[in-house]
């Protein structure tokens, strides 16, 4: 075969251009890995020293620190469980002793997904994760990815799989608040790291994944599930076989009870750190740097502990014990959860999730939605006054009341005292906690308002679109009461309700930082009727135990009792603090006193949300709530509504629109 002569130059120069090309592409991936090199971190010697990142530090809103996240117990690979080290590389890097520092297939992978519009997930070795403790910068580029998988490289090239594996297993937090397969084995179960059976192996391998939200000792079914999940890979890599499996995930754990010193404000920094967990990951948390400025007023956190400590003891010495037959948990303790929000900023001050954090660290403030009765009441009472233009000194008539239910049987609410008072105002009927009037309201505005303005004032729990969910049946959390409530104390502007003030990088660049903004979203003149009437109840109401007490300064609230006394609720305000407490058993036992009585809301959390706030108001000067134009006081006859123009016992004081 022959070629002509301007074939033969045409392809010369081809190949030439080829050549070139690739040598100046050659160029320039050199001068690219120069700078991308010389940017490198060093790596420590011994390895060991590469867990020595700058800790994340906890602060309340006045400095003062709360937490650091660091700390550990460095054990040598030999003094670990071998049933744990399975664990770990079976979860995390199954090929870790194969590969040399990056595993190709998942690599691979990885960027397929990431070309195919896919989410990029567990791309990373054990080699690599350990790298990035180097990096004090978490942003996620291409480039840093680059220099995480040279900077692993160069670690698998000076140092032994040993050596890695020893490092990692000190540096990743099991627990959230210390490093280390050491501490968790301790803080867990009460043993060193190298005498953990598989399920307990099995159990804290799965928690590095997020440390707050698989924490048995607050989410037991959740890390079991996470250990599941450990286990099944453990018998898919062959580290163990199905009868092993099958013991580990049958085997119950044995938590240990002494964990050691509690933390002041436990359940408000978890609540912290799991909302930072999910902006940021785990790993940033646990290994950023942070500098997390809470909203934790300590000396509120201290005065709301106490007060729930207290009342708990108090309301513990004249209950009835549970028995058996009351629930199976004859053992169970009387439980309480306490949420304080700053009214004109929704900056959470103080945060109690239990009587006890040693013996539970389940976050009832925020996680145990529960029904609050009565206390719902104030969003109906709002709403009916807003759309049917209704007056506190409206008169209705307290009487047996059924309301049609389509496809289901009448519903008929009963007055706590199973009395009738026949012709009442609205406002009596508010303070007094009256079912049937409650009832002919939620008839008259439909179920679907009530959530409305429940919506407008921050609940976001299920709320159950049915007539019943007026009187509270639907559940709540006490961070959602405080805070819808204090939409009333500020004159229907909300604020949404935060923890954190601020968060900067180990370099001091901020990465987020609350600005407070509020939304009006209730008119002023009706809220103002509200407050009034919850003034009501405090006064003279249903919550009148608060000023029996001692506490006189201006505050407003309302009692919630659910069925069966399972609950007690008060939720009340004064005009710069909203402080919600839930008084119950975890398994909705009812509360009841030694002669059997029932404790209400009035007798089991008015009296801790009257010691905090006794407390959180030492020393300020009575501010009465800003009254806003266009409503005016009058004195009413509770039963016909009519104008008293003269001074009487008798009379009630509500506010109209002008």
């Amino acid at each position: 075969m022959t070629f002509s002569v301007k074939f033969i130059r045409w392809l010369t120069g081809l190949v030439a251009l080829a050549v070139m090309v690739a040598g100046f592409a050659a160029v320039a991936g050199v001068i690219l890995m120069f700078w991308v090199v010389k940017d490198l971190p060093s790596i420590p010697e011994p390895l060991r020293r590469i867990i020595e990142t700058p800790p994340t530090e906890i602060y309340a809103a006045n400095g003062e620190r709360i937490l650091q996240i660091g700390g550990h117990d460095y054990v040598p690979l030999n003094e670990v469980s071998t049933y744990f080290l399975q664990a770990i590389l079976a979860t995390e890097d199954h090929t870790f002793w194969a590969h040399h520092g990056v595993n190709k297939t998942r690599m691979l992978r990885a960027v397929e997904t990431l070309f195919t519009g896919g989410r990029v997930q567990g791309a990373s070795t054990i080699t690599q994760q350990l790298a990035k403790n180097l990096f004090f910068s978490f942003e996620q580029t291409y480039t840093r990815k680059f220099k995480e998988l040279l900077v692993a490289l160069q670690i698998e090239s000076q140092f032994s799989k040993e050596e890695i594996l020893e490092a990692y297993i000190n540096q990743i937090y099991i627990v959230p608040h210390t490093q280390g397969v050491g501490a968790a084995a301790r803080l867990f179960f009460g043993k060193p790291a190298a005498e953990l059976n598989l399920a307990e192996a099995t159990l804290l391998a799965g928690l590095p994944k997020s440390p707050s939200r698989y924490n048995p000792l607050r989410y037991l079914e959740r890390a079991k599930s996470r250990q599941r999940v450990v286990i099944q890979r453990m018998l898919a890599v062959g580290y163990i076989n199905a009868e092993q499996a099958a013991a580990a995930e049958a085997e119950p754990l044995a938590f240990n009870t002494k964990s050691g010193e509690v933390l002041e404000g436990s359940y408000f920094v978890d609540y912290v750190l799991r909302g930072l967990e999910e902006r940021y990951g785990a790993q940033v948390v646990y290994h950023g740097g942070l500098k997390v400025t809470t909203t934790m007023d300590p000396q509120l956190q201290r005065f709301a502990q106490t007060a729930v400590t207290q009342g708990v003891a108090d309301l513990e010495n004249i209950m009835k014990r549970p028995t058996s037959q009351d629930n199976p948990n004859d053992s169970e303790h009387l439980q309480a959860a306490l949420v304080a929000v700053q009214v004109n900023s929704g900056a959470i001050k103080a945060m109690v999730g239990g009587t006890d954090y040693t013996q539970s660290q389940f976050n009832r403030a925020v996680e145990n939605n529960r029904q609050p009765g009565s206390g719902f009441k104030p969003f109906l009472y709002y709403t009916a006054l807003d759309q049917k233009g209704l007056s506190p000194a409206t008169v209705m008539i307290d009487q047996p009341t059924k309301v049609p239910v389509e496809g289901a049987p009448d519903w008929r609410p009963m007055n706590y005292r199973r009395d009738y008072q026949g012709p009442v105002i609205i406002k009596k009927a508010f303070t007094e906690s009256i079912n049937s009037i409650a009832a002919q309201l939620v008839a008259q505005i439909g179920p679907e308002a009530v959530i409305r303005t429940a919506r407008l004032c921050g609940i976001e729990s299920p709320l159950a679109p049915v007539y019943s969910v007026a009187l509270g049946t639907s559940g709540v959390s006490p961070l959602e009461m405080a805070s819808a409530f204090s939409v009333f104390a500020a004159g229907g502007v909300r604020y949404e309700p935060f923890a954190v003030w601020r968060v900067e990088d180990a370099f001091g660049q901020v990465l987020e930082e609350h600005i407070v903004s509020g939304a009006k979203v209730l008119d002023g003149r009706t809220a103002y009727q509200i407050v009034d009437m919850m003034e009501g109840v405090v006064d003279y109401g249903t919550g009148e135990v608060i000023r029996k007490m001692g506490f006189n300064k201006p505050a407003a609230g309302k009692t919630g009792t659910t069925n069966g006394y399972k609950d007690a609720w008060f939720t009340g305000f004064t005009p710069n603090l909203s402080t919600s407490v839930w008084v119950g058993y975890d398994h909705e036992t009812g509360l009841k006193d030694s002669n059997g009585a029932g404790i209400t809301g009035g007798r089991g959390a008015a009296p801790i949300w009257t010691r905090f706030m006794s407390k959180a108001t030492e020393g300020e000067p009575p501010r009465p709530f800003l009254q806003p134009p266009g409503v005016r006081f009058e004195t009413v006859d509770p039963t016909t509504g009519k104008t008293l123009f003269w001074s009487t016992s008798e009379g009630m004081r509500v506010v109209v629109k002008e």
